[in-house]
């Protein structure tokens, strides 16, 4: 009998991967060139390169020192930062963030372990609320591997950390800031600083970062994420929900962040209190895409109502352009 990770993988082959397959994987080739067995071509031979790479038969017939030139025979390195912390919790019973999250995951392990690469996992939880105290919050890693059965052991990892971000019941749960701040736990949100930094110290080698997150959370991040760029290539993709963004009209309700465990009453029907969450909403997708332009990342929006595979061949094709717009505005 096979176990629930197993159903999950089978179904988004079926449904996902298939659409995919030589879409996504391909789109990831190094673009470096050094020492392999593919010849690229011949340049001339400049003071500091490896003499031993010399054509001595084209050099004879231009009267010109030529180097050959070759493919670099180099896999790709992929580590998939997996936030899991409270606030992916969001959304519907059918589909909710952390559903989301978890589908990404597989598709995106399967998909890069099948064209060659090897694919990592780090998932991030840094601490949730509950029964009035915090836990210590911990970091889970898969090292890099390829192979149905190593995204099965990511899958495994997802499923055990599902059970620490479980919503808690009878409130409703909110994630913007509306409040004054100044309850019991106040302020102890997702640090998306240290997340990042954690796959800044994991990632040795020069490699492919993908975050999936809400991107919900305070701090500084924006400085750990332009240092993951000076190594590392990084995509972002910011999984989504409408309870992210708005507040539904109940009269007077309890709400309770789940990362903090603060609680408020409050009246979701007066003006004022909905246009100040409409407002924080705005500042705060306003802050996200300005760090994510100051680093060069690319940052793709994926609701819990997306269709997976056509989000996913859209960020294949943004990929594509940017980097042909890059390629083409180099002298």
């Amino acid at each position: 009998m096979r176990t629930t990770p197993e159903r999950l993988l089978a179904r988004l082959e079926w449904r996902v991967v298939r659409r995919l397959d030589g879409r996504l994987a391909g789109g990831y080739r190094t673009a470096h060139r050094g020492t392999g067995t593919d010849l690229v071509g011949l340049r001339e031979y400049v003071e500091g390169d490896d003499a031993r790479h010399i054509d001595w038969n084209v050099t004879a017939r231009l009267n010109e020192p030529q180097l050959r030139v070759f493919a670099e025979d180099r896999e790709l390195t992929v580590w998939l930062v997996l936030d899991r912390s409270a606030s992916m919790t969001v959304g519907g019973p059918e589909r909710g963030k952390h559903d989301v999250l978890s589908e990404l995951t597989l598709v995106l392990a399967r998909l890069f372990g099948r064209g060659g690469n090897r694919v990592g996992a780090l998932l991030y939880d840094a601490g949730r609320y509950d029964t009035g105290c915090y836990d210590t919050g911990m970091v889970r890693i898969v090292p890099p591997g390829n192979g149905r059965r190593h995204v099965l052991r990511i899958a495994a990892e997802l499923a055990r950390t599902a059970d620490r971000t479980s919503p808690g019941t009878g409130h409703i749960t909110a994630r913007t800031r509306i409040g004054t701040g100044h309850g019991r736990n106040a302020g102890r949100t997702t640090d998306l600083a240290a997340m990042l930094d954690a796959a800044a110290k994991l990632a040795r080698r020069r490699a492919l970062i993908v975050v999936i997150s809400d991107f919900i959370g305070d701090g500084d991040w924006s400085r750990s994420l332009l240092r993951l760029t000076q190594r590392h290539e990084v995509v972002a993709l910011r999984v989504t929900d409408a309870a992210d963004d708005e507040l539904p009209e109940a009269g007077l309700v309890v709400i309770e962040d789940a990362e903090t465990g603060e609680q408020l009453v409050i009246d979701s029907a007066d003006p004022l209190l909905r246009a100040r969450i409409r407002a924080g909403v705005e500042e705060r997708d306003q802050a996200l895409a300005a760090g994510m332009r100051r680093a060069g990342v690319p940052l793709h929006r994926i609701g819990t109502e997306s269709d997976l595979a056509g989000a996913l061949i859209e960020v294949v094709a943004s990929t594509q352009r940017r980097r042909a717009s890059v390629q083409g505005g180099r002298p």
